[in-house]
């Protein structure tokens, strides 16, 4: 075991950390606000806007991150109207790359599980809300959104771990994230197992702050749920 390299390159798994950290919370903040009103959309009564959603959601839960990240970073580049658009300089960026794959792969899930937990409001609550003579606006912002997003909360913390753990990809595009981080101290030093169990640690770390952290929100904002199912 030769743990004095791990100690000396202590601060570029600090770096790594505050990476993966920023992937995390930037692809999770956006793709929340894409999600809300696509779960919406997801539950029309149009036909065409419903499927053209589930079209979008298929095929990003259907098809591997890895996959969506390499077509994203290397197949655009092979489009020469894109490499000739203002939008180039964005999407030459290894950064923006990962964080739109992120965005739209975490938005397809979100979609779904904000839409089925709309789903399963009580027909009774927007009846009454009908009956008290809110407007459409008042029942999706007091009614609605609430109530689909607490009993989405489940499914939803086990996206937000999935994510973090899936910005672990961005290493393949040259981001030294926490596993790039332990990918360039195994190449450097030809040690293998020390560099993966730190970064092994790291993750365990952070997702351990985000399970206690969405406990509380969810004891906070959903208990009433689990009160009335006991």
């Amino acid at each position: 075991m030769n743990w004095d390299v791990i100690a000396e390159n202590l601060p570029l798994y600090a770096e790594g950390a505050k990476l993966t950290l920023l992937l995390a919370v930037v692809s999770l903040a956006l793709s929340f606000v894409l999600a809300v009103p696509l779960a919406f959309l997801r539950n029309s009564r149009v036909p065409a806007v419903r499927y053209a959603i589930l079209s979008y959601t298929l095929v990003f839960r259907g098809t591997p991150l890895l996959v969506q990240l390499f077509l994203v970073y290397f197949g655009l580049a092979q489009f020469e109207l894109i490499r000739a658009s203002v939008f180039w300089p964005w999407l030459s960026s290894p950064m923006v790359c990962v964080l739109l794959t992120f965005v739209l792969n975490t938005t397809a899930y979100s979609t779904e599980i904000f839409a089925g937990g709309l789903r399963h409001i009580p027909v009774g609550e927007i009846e009454a809300a009908r009956a008290y003579g809110m407007s459409r606006r008042a029942q999706a912002f007091r009614i609605l959104i609430p109530g689909m997003l607490t009993r989405s909360l489940p499914l939803y913390g086990n996206e937000m771990i999935m994510m973090l753990h899936a910005t672990a990809l961005a290493s393949t595009v040259t981001l030294l994230e926490t596993t790039g981080v332990a990918r360039r101290i195994t190449l450097n030093y030809y040690i293998q197992f020390e560099p993966y169990v730190t970064a092994a640690a790291i993750y365990l770390t952070l997702t351990f702050v985000l399970v206690s952290g969405f406990q509380l929100v969810q004891r906070r904002w959903a208990g009433y749920l689990e009160s009335r199912i006991g």
